[in-house]
């Protein structure tokens, strides 16, 4: 049996119940070709869905065979043709490759730019237009904001599609996800069946990576929403000034009605910058009272539980009070942004009132949403924490939280990523040994890159900080990672808090290759206990 990875599977799962047949003359249009441009044998065929893994290829599909960074798509033509591919759109280089080949195939120049209209074409369906979809972009927050969204159409009583970076999930069906945001071929096509079972709205994580690699093309986004933008996926922009301007593409007047922009950081942070890029109708929402022009701003903050209890405010006077229960000041921030983008939009025509959201908002605590991975609360004695970040700006905000919040020591597990931007490794190491009272230095999926190499430029930036600042800490270095969380279990008392960086959900490691199997959830659970059962013995 072919073992399917989780965006192969929505890909194959995620299909409209009743495809319509698309005549391949119609596709051929689409990507800027003439009639005269399809061999005559496939003037007559029709393809019924779109594939860019043949693996997922079924019957009648078109099948998009791409350039690849090593091997090119129509290498495996004929394994999409045996599973029932009825034509292939390529490139020239592609189209030699297919040659002879008993399929229609269409050629057109970089074909990628075409994958979004073609998926739009094949999965059309007239009622995906009033599906109110929205986008949350920015460097960290997009799962937790995402999250935040979701439970207000929840309770609102809205059937929503939730795209991300933990999960796709669409009513019942839930995958998890290998991609932040999936291709345009599995986009379209579960936007279609939300569409045909009654969906109304959707939620979706929009990536640098997504945008860069245009998986949103063809999609319209009635808000879109910006977190924040600091050091991340250089590796791919090469510069700030490109990641910037990627993220700014989707606040294009073409890619969505409305963008909801948090300007936090003062006149020189990225939010005020991206207020200046949007060419979509721009609210403002400031949490930390550095923009005068904001429309929402947030007051009256005070504790409730791990969380917080605010004020979200217009400049026209109104107020709706709402509470968020993930501990951390920057869950505000992720929480005011879910509420702002949904009173963004209009909801009326799905039967919603204004009266109805403010209720929620107000009594319904759809910001208590546990989030897999995020702040995500494991044990009490001592607290157990797992948490996603992993470049510089999370970790600030993850460590700082903890810190004011632990009674005892704080001790940190976590690593850095291989074939990753290598810049923010030491960056990291000095941000650990700056708030961490413990820091055990681990593995955090090195891919084809040597581990040791990795820790060791992480522990550099540590051992640098704390000689610099004559700092009292203890730094360690531990691996595999199983093993660096149980020692940090075996360190705690009933008074520190553990926390683990830089997974978060994430259930396996790549190491060279191999898929080894690790959840640090689990993990933290079971050292946990391990290390009390052992004292108890004592």
């Amino acid at each position: 049996m072919t073992r399917l990875s989780p965006a192969q599977q929505a890909e194959a799962n995620f299909r409209p119940n009743t495809p319509v047949p698309t005549p391949l003359v119609d596709v051929a249009a689409a990507v800027g070709l003439e009639p005269a441009d399809v061999h005559p044998s496939g003037m007559n065929t029709q393809v019924t869905g779109v594939s860019l893994n043949t693996k997922t290829v079924l019957p009648d599909d078109l099948y998009l065979a791409l350039p690849g960074a090593k091997q090119h798509g129509a290498a495996y033509g004929s394994q999409a043709i045996a599973a029932g591919a009825a034509a292939i759109l390529t490139d020239p280089a592609g189209a030699d490759l297919l040659r002879g080949v008993e399929v229609p195939v269409l050629s057109v120049q970089r074909p990628r730019q075409y994958v979004g209209a073609v998926a739009e074409l094949i999965y059309r369906d007239e009622s995906v237009r009033d599906i109110k979809l929205f986008g949350v972009t920015g460097t960290n927050g997009k799962t937790t904001t995402s999250y935040f969204i979701d439970a207000v159409l929840t309770q609102l009583g809205l059937t929503s599609a939730l795209v991300g970076t933990i999960e796709t999930r669409l009513g019942a069906e839930t995958i998890p996800s290998s991609l932040t945001t999936p291709e345009a071929t599995q986009l379209h096509a579960l936007f279609a069946k939300l569409a045909q079972t009654g969906g109304q709205s959707g939620v979706m994580e929009v990536s640098s990576h997504a945008i860069s690699y245009q998986r949103i093309s063809g999609l319209h986004f009635a808000v879109a929403g910006f977190t924040n933008l600091t050091q991340d996926h250089l590796d791919l922009h090469g510069s700030m000034a490109d990641y910037f301007d990627t993220k700014a593409e989707l606040f294009s007047s073409q890619r969505c009605d409305t963008a909801v922009i948090l300007t936090d950081g003062g006149e020189q942070g990225y939010g005020h910058k991206m207020a200046a890029a949007v060419s979509a109708k721009l609210v403002r929402l400031c949490t930390d009272g550095t923009d005068p022009e904001a429309d929402w701003s947030v007051t009256e903050v005070t504790p409730d539980g791990l969380g917080h209890a605010f004020t979200l405010q217009h400049k026209d006077g109104t107020r709706i009070q709402t509470s968020t229960g993930l501990p951390g000041e920057f869950n505000i921030a992720n929480a005011a942004l879910a509420a702002v983008m949904v009173l963004s939009a209009d909801l009326s025509a799905l039967g919603i009132t204004r009266q109805e959201l403010v209720e929620v908002l107000s009594g319904g605590r759809p910001f208590d949403t546990a989030v897999p991975g995020r702040m995500e609360v494991i044990t009490q004695e001592p607290a157990g924490v797992v948490d996603f970040a992993h470049n510089p700006d999370a970790m600030i905000r993850t460590l700082s939280a903890l810190k004011e919040a632990s009674a005892g020591k704080l001790i940190l597990v976590f690593g850095a990523t291989g074939e990753r931007d290598t810049s923010k490794r030491a960056i990291m190491g000095a941000i650990a040994a700056e708030y961490a009272d413990v820091i055990i230095v681990s593995d955090d999926d090195p891919h084809g890159e040597e581990p040791a190499g990795i820790r060791a430029q992480v522990m550099a930036g540590a051992k640098d900080w704390i000689r610099e600042h004559d700092a009292d800490r203890t730094l360690l270095e531990i691996s595999p990672r199983q093993d660096a969380i149980k020692h940090a279990a075996e360190l705690a008392d009933r008074h520190d808090t553990i926390v683990l960086a830089g997974r978060g959900h994430e259930t396996a490691m790549d190491v060279a290759g191999t898929v080894v199997p690790i959840d640090d959830r689990d993990e933290l659970r079971h050292a946990v206990a391990l290390a009390q059962k052992q004292a108890r013995a004592r």
